[in-house]
């Protein structure tokens, strides 16, 4: 493959990224009645997440394929949309709105995010391995800690 072609090829790939990437960031509204029971509005940026003002250092491990999507938010596998799984560090003794912490008395340590138009989906994890993301180790997982539902 000529020089010229790979370089398009690799340009192209990298715009995909970075554009799914600007998905993500910028300040979501909480929508479901757990993001504004215990989140409030959240912002995300490239290396960030912020949380009832309060901010948290994250690293973006991979893109989800759209059958862990499915399985993690319960969207339809044909649906447009995209997502991440990040990982995090978020102290069970941190607190947010009322006095709740986002996995009880474990730290969060993944965060898998699913955006879709105007709306966001975060989803929470404990625990140090990474979580799967199928139907049966969701339905199973002890580390699972919660998903929370913005839009813009």
């Amino acid at each position: 493959m000529p020089i010229k072609a790979r370089a398009t090829i690799a340009a192209s790939v990298l715009l995909c990224c970075l554009t799914l990437l600007a998905q993500e960031n910028g300040v979501w509204g909480a929508i479901s009645s757990n993001a504004k029971s215990i989140t409030g509005d959240v912002q995300l940026s490239n290396e960030r997440l912020s949380i009832d003002l309060m901010t948290f250092p994250m690293a973006r491990i991979r893109s989800l394929e759209k059958a862990e999507l499915s399985a993690a938010f319960d969207a339809d596998s044909s649906s447009p949309g995209s997502g991440s799984l990040y990982r995090l560090n978020v102290p069970a003794a941190q607190k947010f709105l009322r006095k709740n912490s986002l996995c009880g008395t474990d730290d969060t340590e993944w965060m898998a995010t699913y955006v879709r138009g105007n709306r966001l989906q975060l989803a929470f994890f404990s625990g140090q391995k990474p979580p799967l993301f199928t139907l049966e180790a969701l339905a199973n997982s002890s580390d699972a800690c919660g998903v929370f539902s913005y839009g813009r």
